[in-house]
C-alpha cells in the first residue's frame, strides 16, 4: 500500500516511515501542512499518518480540505495534542483514527491494518484459495499448511489484490504500492515479485490478465 506520513519532527518521521516501509509499504513523507496538501493533490495514497501541529498550515486545515474536496483516504491522526476537546475537534474534521503521542508503533500498525480493511471493505483479513491460506492481520502465509516465507514487496503486491478479490489492478496501480518518492522503479520490478509469490504459492494464486493487470481470484 502507498501512505503518505506528515510529520515534523525529523525523528519521529524518519522513524515511522522505515517502519511502515520495513511492513511493507511505499512510504512518502511531507515534513510540513502545505507540502503534505501538495502531496494529497497529486498522488493518490490508501491512507495517511497525519500529525496535528505542523509548519506553515495545521493538520486540521490540512484534514478539513481534504474532506472539503471530497478526497476520502483514511486518515489517522498522531498528534501530542491530547485534551478531549482536540480529539473531537480532529474526528469532526474527518479522521478515521486518533493516537496520542508517544504512541506504540505496533499498535499504530494495527490501527494501519484495521483501516485499510475497511477501505477495501474487507471485515475479514482471511483469505482462502485452494490449498492457499492468508493472514492479512497478521502477515502470514501457508500452503497445505505450512507457513510460506513471503517477503515485505511480496506482501505489497498480494495485499492490494487480496484486498480486491476479482479485481484487476494495473501494472502502474500495484507500482504506486511499492515504491514511494525518490525511488527508482525497474521496469520488470511487479513481474519479479509476481513470480516469487506464484514460485512459493502457485500460478493460480496471482493472475495476469492480458493488457490489463493483473488479479486474485475471488475467495473461497
Amino acid at each position: 500500500m502507498r501512505l503518505l506520513v506528515v510529520e515534523d519532527d525529523s525523528m519521529i518521521g524518519s522513524a515511522l516511515q522505515a517502519l511502515l516501509a520495513k511492513d511493507g509499504h511505499a512510504v512518502d513523507w511531507a515534513e510540513d501542512g502545505a507540502s503534505a496538501s501538495t502531496a494529497l493533490r497529486t498522488n493518490t495514497y490508501d491512507l495517511v499518518v497525519l500529525d496535528l501541529g505542523l509548519p506553515r498550515v495545521d493538520g486540521l486545515v490540512v484534514l478539513r480540505d481534504m474532506r472539503a474536496r471530497g478526497d476520502t483516504t483514511p486518515v489517522i491522526v498522531a498528534t501530542a495534542r491530547d485534551a478531549v476537546q482536540a480529539r473531537i475537534s480532529g474526528l469532526d474534521a474527518g479522521a478515521d483514527d486518533y493516537v496520542i503521542k508517544p504512541y506504540d508503533y505496533d499498535e499504530l500498525l494495527a490501527r494501519i491494518r484495521a483501516q485499510l480493511r475497511r477501505a477495501h471493505g474487507q471485515g475479514r483479513s482471511q483469505y482462502a484459495l485452494d490449498d492457499i491460506e492468508l493472514d492479512l492481520k497478521h502477515r502470514v502465509a501457508r500452503k497445505a499448511g505450512a507457513i510460506v516465507d513471503l517477503t515485505a514487496r511480496e506482501w505489497a503486491i498480494l495485499e492490494p489484490l487480496v484486498l480486491r478479490p476479482g479485481s484487476v489492478l494495473s501494472r502502474e496501480q500495484l507500482e504506486d504500492k511499492l515504491f514511494g518518492w525518490g525511488h527508482e522503479v525497474a521496469s520488470n520490478a511487479v513481474e519479479v515479485y509476481v513470480h516469487g509469490i506464484r514460485k512459493k504459492l502457485g500460478q493460480q494464486v496471482v493472475q495476469n490478465i492480458r493488457g490489463l493487470g493483473y488479479k486474485v481470484p475471488e475467495c473461497e
